[in-house]
């Protein structure tokens, strides 16, 4: 299963995407939500998932994110490796689509860094899960995000939510799967400007999905729609204005976004 959320005629919808890569096209549509209802899809004409408006892919009552849950990353801020799980919330205000800009609050902030992140879509309420709870059945699928971050304010701050928390802050896109597997590796790279500078499997992850959503789920109720950020791999950095920033997940797709100054 592949799907979207993209502007139609009628407002947002989801559209299931089908077809092999470079040729895809969105087959059937499904009413508006926080996530697609499937058994209510509505076959229409063809057309190319290229030629779509892409939306961000789910509406989430909240996005939860894991820091440092690569150890190489964790070292290049000069932190040690976490013993358990470390998480932090992302408004949903911070939300925007494939292809939006992401506003540097120059204001602010003397450097915003870009952070690839594979992502979960929360498909069904998940709460209290037990060490032998599968946790897939939880997982609607996949996507890609970019934990946009201003590290002076990280670092000032001492806690996340102002580094963290701006508008445009959370690009998310451009399709949501269930057609990989994280637990058998699967590559996510930042492209600045066209040149890699993150690249790594989620292999390397230091806390694994289930332990992840586990371990969230022992501390808040996650509901259909809420996006779970897993970390990001080593190789942060920052961007100015006119960069243009892509996060690629293997077997997902490329989210691009392009800088810009806020006043």
């Amino acid at each position: 299963m592949r799907y979207c959320r993209f502007v139609s005629a009628n407002g947002p919808r989801f559209g299931l995407i089908e077809g092999p890569a470079g040729s895809e096209q969105i087959t059937h549509v499904i009413a508006d939500g926080p996530v697609p209802d499937f058994t209510r899809r509505e076959k229409v004409s063809a057309f190319a998932f290229a030629s779509a408006k892409l939306l961000a892919p789910s509406m989430p009552s909240k996005i939860v994110c894991v820091g440092r849950n690569y150890s190489e990353h964790a070292k290049e801020l000069g932190n040690d490796v976490p013993t358990e799980p470390l998480i932090f919330l992302k408004p949903p205000s911070s939300l925007i689509s494939p292809g939006d800009r992401i506003v540097r609050p120059k204001h602010l902030s003397q450097r915003v860094d870009y952070e690839a992140e594979l992502t979960l879509v929360i498909g069904k309420q998940c709460s209290g899960l037990g060490p032998a709870d599968d946790v897939r059945p939880y997982i609607l699928g996949y996507t890609c995000a970019n934990d946009v971050t201003a590290r002076d304010l990280q670092k000032k701050d001492g806690q996340w939510t102002r580094a963290k928390g701006f508008d445009t802050f959370c690009p998310v896109g451009p399709l949501v799967t269930d057609e990989i597997d994280p637990w058998k590796g699967v590559r996510v790279e930042t492209r600045l400007n066209g040149e890699v500078k993150q690249s790594e499997s989620t292999l390397a992850f230091i806390f694994a999905v289930d332990i992840v959503l586990r371990f969230i789920s022992q501390v808040m109720t996650l509901l259909p729609g809420d996006l779970v950020l897993t970390g990001t791999p080593a190789g942060i950095g920052p961007m100015v204005a006119g960069d243009e920033v892509s996060v690629w997940v293997e077997r997902i797709g490329v989210l691009t976004n392009t800088i810009v100054d806020g006043d």
